[in-house]
């Protein structure tokens, strides 16, 4: 699903998963209600009463996961929606999809937008390399210390390190960023992608520290830092003269 309730589902799915997900009667989401609004504007081989809707979120049990399993071994084929974001990527479904392997169910992913991979070929930074993380330590501290990690390991083997946060989370963590990280350390950060109101940009941390800050309050970002590769003591030993 789209990070907002009001997208056209053309604007971000191609035809074939729209094709897909209409012909569907049963879907587990993590959000009944808006998975429910945002399907009902599918051309639906049925009125969207008669579709059904099971939640899978942080609040499902795991022994709840095989119940949920249930309209496949029905003879039914069973659509997962993310709230916000790609199925079982930073997402609860992923515990559903290993089920389903268990039970040598065949997984078919549809094509559709993924605000991770989105974020990460508009940054600039490198896409040959990287890694997601998800999301950070909340506390301060613990969050500190895991920038300064992700930096170090970015700066060792010069890999794209990206996370998300939530709407409420995200300026605390620019702001962490900003106090944490070197200055010549390079900072994407991307809001509200595939939205109207979208906008990424990437400057080192030092230009951040100069700049406005983005208006992060209440709204999905995407962050992804790239340090500066460090240089062995042997290269950068000036060379003795004969």
């Amino acid at each position: 699903m789209p990070l907002g309730p009001d997208v056209d589902p053309k604007a971000v799915l191609p035809a074939a998963t729209i094709e897909a997900a209409a012909a569907l009667r049963h879907f587990v989401a993590e959000n009944a209600r808006t998975a429910r609004r945002f399907l009902a504007r599918l051309p639906l081989a049925v009125p969207i009463q008669q579709v059904s809707f099971e939640e899978l979120n942080e609040h499902t049990r795991p022994d709840a996961l095989p119940g949920l399993l249930a309209p496949l071994f029905a003879g039914s084929d069973l659509g997962l929606v993310s709230e916000a974001g790609c199925p079982a990527i930073a997402d609860p479904g992923a515990a559903l999809v290993a089920l389903a392997h268990e039970r040598g169910v065949t997984v078919v992913p549809l094509v559709g937008p993924s605000s991770i991979l989105l974020a990460l070929m508009a940054s600039g930074l490198n896409g040959q390399a990287f890694s997601f993380h998800g999301y950070l330590p909340v506390e301060s501290a613990a969050r500190a210390t895991r920038i300064r990690e992700l930096e170090a390991a970015s700066a060792a083997n010069g890999a794209t390190q990206a996370f998300i946060e939530t709407p409420y989370r995200a300026e605390a963590m620019f702001a962490a960023l900003l106090t944490t990280a070197e200055p010549a350390s390079r900072l994407s950060v991307a809001i509200d992608l595939t939205l109207a109101t979208a906008s990424i940009a990437t400057h080192t941390v030092g230009q951040w520290r100069q700049l406005p800050r983005p208006a992060l309050a209440s709204r999905p970002a995407v962050f992804a830092l790239l340090a500066e590769p460090r240089v062995s003591a042997r290269a950068a030993r000036k060379p003795r003269r004969v």
